[in-house]
C-alpha cells in the first residue's frame, strides 16, 4: 500500500465540487479537499497569466494513480491541467488504511 497525495485545481467551485464527487463516486479517492480560492500565476504560451484557482488535494493509492488522472483529464476543462502525485511515506496508520479501505473497490462507476 502505497499512499499518494494527487493535487489539480479548478477554475470554479462548481467544477471542483464535480471532480471531487466523481473521484469519491468511483472510489479513486478516499477523501478530496477543496481548498479555498488561490491566485496562480503563471506563463502559458509565451504570456504571463494570472487566475482564480480552486485547489484540490486527492487522498488515494499509487496504484489507482493512473485511473485518478484519467478521470481528471476526462472531466478537466483546462487543455493542460496540474496533475501532481506526491508520495506519502508517512502518517497515521488508521489514516493510510482508512485510505486503503475506501479504495478498495475502485470499480469505475458511470
Amino acid at each position: 500500500m502505497e499512499p499518494l497525495l494527487v493535487i489539480t485545481n479548478l477554475p470554479d467551485q462548481e467544477s471542483a465540487q464535480r471532480m471531487a464527487e466523481i473521484l469519491i463516486s468511483r472510489h479513486l479517492a478516499a477523501c478530496v479537499n477543496i481548498l479555498a480560492p488561490c491566485t496562480s500565476v503563471y506563463r502559458w504560451q509565451g504570456q504571463v497569466e494570472t487566475a482564480q484557482e480552486i485547489p484540490l488535494l486527492i487522498k488515494t493509492l499509487a496504484i489507482h494513480y493512473s485511473k485518478v488522472e484519467t478521470a481528471i483529464r476526462q472531466q478537466h476543462p483546462y487543455e493542460l491541467p496540474e496533475i501532481i502525485a506526491v508520495p506519502v511515506h508517512a502518517g497515521l496508520p488508521e489514516y493510510l488504511a482508512w485510505i486503503k479501505a475506501e479504495t478498495n473497490n475502485n470499480e469505475e462507476q458511470h
